[in-house]
Order: structure tokens, then C-alpha cells, then sequence
């Protein structure tokens, strides 16, 4: 066992402990899988990370990602919270205004807007769910089929189940059956449109390419949608703000029309959080996540 530099990060906030907490160990190098693990099992948080050096010539650090219950290829929060880390233990990137993470999923650029940091959301591939695995998962949920306005499996490395409700006061009210979400061993996002006196989303689409605002500047509270994360197939019954899963639901809800190409999202409400999730798809049709973060804790451990 070794001292290592330490830091928990709070995500998608800007005042501490209203977002997501993630433990990031900033010196990983010399662990093996199981150590990882059983600290990421201790720590009892939805993620913590681990730094390493690249393997990759392009990237600045490697990070891995385990939550309780085993590792992740990619997750959103762990990409913002682990790059905050990073650069302020005195991490500098090779290209300058531009970070490259590696990550069992691939190469994820990370920029600065403004003061915030944003990544390039991976891929997504999505796939209409099995009328079974929807019925079951209504079932959990408590939700009639009346209020599912669509659904899809959203993979981005990891694999939501995604379901856009009637609004957001029935994604507020949901009470899971989270044994039940647990036997059926999927991921569950869920998301609602809070009702609004605009144009329709097609509408606001085409102004948002007009006027190509800053999006450093969407920082109001003008919320376009309430999300919800239920995962206890991996020990987490909710997650209090979820990058991985907004990111998908951004490529498919902005793709199909319900959602203009810059929106906030909200998520840990539920949780007594208040997360805040800034989202834009820019010219090129790259979707981009971004969020505040804030060091809590910072110091050491012996690992």
C-alpha cells in the first residue's frame, strides 16, 4: 500500500454537494482490478476513478471507471469530475484549450466553455426495446403505457433503457420497485418535457441555429427536461445525475424533434440535489454535455 493524491469532486454543480459526488484517485498506477473495485465498493459512491498514464499518443491521461458493482467503459459525470481533478492537481493538456481523456470506450475530447467543462458525447447506437422488457419495466415503475410517449435502448458503452414520459411531473412522482428494476437487470432512465408557453421543438431548432448563442451563457434555470436514473442492477437504486445517460437522451431526443439543439436538463431532485446538465448540438450535429464541478475533499489516501 502507497499514499495517493485524493479528490472528491461534486458534479454538475456549482455548490458543493448539490450534484454528484465521485471519488477520483489521481495516481492509479500499481493497482490491479480487484483493489480497484473493493475501493470503489468502500467509497459506496455511483463512480470512482482512477488516473493513469495514456496508452493512447493523443490522449492526456487514462482513466478507469468502476462503481460499486463493477467497471464502466465510459460515464458522463466520471469524464467532467475526473478532467476537474486533473487539471487542477496541476495537469496540462497537450493540445492547448482541449483535453483528451482515454477511456475503455475510446478517446472522449473534453473543451472549456466559459468556466465549465463539456465533453463530446461517444456514439449512440438505439434500438426500439422489446415490448416484454417494456411492459415489465412499466411494471416496476408503477407507469401506465398511456404515459410512456416513447422508448428506446440507448448504448453509448453503457446501456440505458430510455423512456420519455407525458411530463416531468410523472418522472418527479415515480416510486420504483427497485428490487424488481434489479431482477430484470436493466438500467432505467427516464425523462419528461416540463410544459412551456413556446413555439413547438422544431421551431426552436431552427431559431437555435439562427442565433448560435455562447453556450457557455445557457445558464439559466429555464429547464427542458427532468431526468431520473434508476441502476440497481449496479448497487446504485438511483444515480443523482448521470452524464452517460443524458448524453444519449440528448442524440435521440434532440434527433427526433422533442427537444431543441441547446436545453438544461435536471436531474437529483428526488435526492435533495440539484444537478444541472447544459447540453448543445452544435453545426456539425456533435452533441456536447457540460457541467460544473467542485473539489469537496482534497488530500491523501493509503491504498
Amino acid at each position: 500500500m502507497q499514499t495517493r493524491p485524493f479528490k472528491q469532486v461534486d458534479v454538475f454543480t456549482a455548490k458543493p454537494y448539490a450534484g454528484n459526488p465521485l471519488a477520483v484517485v489521481l495516481d492509479g498506477t500499481g493497482l490491479d482490478d480487484a483493489e480497484m473495485q473493493d475501493f470503489a465498493r468502500w467509497t459506496n459512491l455511483s463512480e470512482t476513478t482512477f488516473l493513469l498514464p495514456p496508452t493512447e499518443p493523443s490522449a492526456d491521461y487514462r482513466v478507469r471507471i468502476f462503481t460499486p458493482g463493477g467497471e464502466l467503459p465510459f460515464a458522463g459525470h466520471p469524464t467532467l469530475g475526473s478532467c476537474h481533478a486533473w487539471l487542477e492537481a496541476g495537469g496540462r493538456p497537450r493540445t492547448s484549450g482541449r483535453i483528451v481523456q482515454q477511456c475503455a470506450n475510446g478517446l472522449v475530447p473534453i473543451r472549456h466553455e466559459g468556466e465549465r467543462l463539456v465533453f463530446a458525447a461517444p456514439p449512440s447506437q438505439r434500438s426500439a426495446p422489446s415490448p416484454s422488457l417494456l411492459a415489465k419495466v412499466a411494471g416496476a415503475l408503477g407507469l401506465r403505457a398511456q404515459q410512456i410517449v416513447a422508448a428506446q435502448l440507448l448504448d453509448n458503452g453503457p446501456v440505458w433503457l430510455g423512456l420519455l414520459l407525458a411530463d416531468a411531473d410523472t418522472v418527479l412522482a415515480l416510486k420504483p420497485d427497485h428490487r424488481a428494476l434489479k431482477e430484470l437487470g436493466q438500467k432505467v432512465g427516464v425523462a419528461g418535457i416540463p410544459p412551456r408557453d413556446v413555439e413547438p421543438a422544431t421551431l426552436l431548432i431552427a431559431r437555435s441555429n439562427r442565433e448560435a448563442r455562447a453556450f457557455a451563457q445557457s445558464g439559466s434555470e429555464d429547464i427542458g427536461l427532468e431526468v431520473r436514473a434508476f441502476a440497481a442492477p449496479i448497487g446504485i437504486e438511483e444515480d443523482p445525475v448521470t452524464g452517460s445517460l443524458n448524453a444519449s437522451l440528448a442524440q435521440w431526443l434532440i434527433a427526433d424533434g422533442y427537444l431543441p439543439e441547446r436545453y438544461l436538463a435536471a436531474q437529483g431532485q428526488c435526492l435533495g440535489r440539484s444537478g444541472r446538465v447544459h447540453v448543445m448540438r452544435d453545426g456539425e450535429g456533435q452533441v456536447w454535455v457540460g457541467g460544473d464541478s467542485v473539489t469537496c475533499i482534497d488530500g491523501k489516501l493509503t491504498l
